[in-house]
């Protein structure tokens, strides 16, 4: 189940569309003191080779995905490294299981994994501005970690857990109501 409505998506797409560069640094602040790794796993791009211009889009992606957060209504827990290291690592291994595989088995699968995502919404929405701006850029090896990081911030939004209920008691036995 979606935990990021159509809706909302619309609400942050048309906030960050509309903000101005003082409005940016604020959310981009907002991000540091909520979820800093997020913001870490964009920043460290350049040190990989990503050129300043680049940055940009996945900056973009990044304020885009994080009002989406906020505009879903939920508290979100603090995505860690490890959480995104666990979501690049189950990436990587489906990416590259697709590539033995012939071009309709390859549609299937990323049919299925579009399919099965938690987030299909942000998926969609991610993946169609990373695609849109695939095709007005001069290709460099480095796109790769801008895709990489693009998918791994919608698959750690999708996968972390956050509180909906009550862990279960400790003991055993059954909570009582309060």
């Amino acid at each position: 189940m979606t935990r990021i409505s159509l809706e909302a998506l619309a609400r942050a797409m048309k906030a960050v569309e509309a903000m101005n560069l003082r409005q940016k640094e604020a959310l981009t602040d907002e991000i540091f003191v909520a979820q800093p790794h997020m913001l870490g796993s964009v920043l460290v791009l350049p040190k990989l080779g990503v050129s300043m211009e680049k940055m940009e889009f996945v900056i973009e992606l990044l304020l885009l995905c994080f009002q989406a957060m906020k505009e879903s209504g939920r508290t979100w827990p603090l995505i860690t490294e490890d959480d995104q290291e666990l979501q690049q690592r189950i990436y990587v291994t489906t990416v590259r299981l697709g590539e033995d595989l012939s071009p309709p088995q390859q549609d299937r699968l990323m049919r299925q994994y579009m399919g099965n995502h938690p987030e299909q919404n942000l998926l969609a929405c991610i993946g169609a501005r990373t695609a849109d701006w695939l095709e007005r850029i001069d290709p460099e090896d480095s796109d790769r970690y801008v895709m990489l990081a693009a998918a791994n911030l919608v698959n750690c939004i999708a996968f972390v857990p956050t509180p909906t209920s009550r862990k279960p008691s400790t003991s055993g036995r059954p909570r009582r109501a309060k």
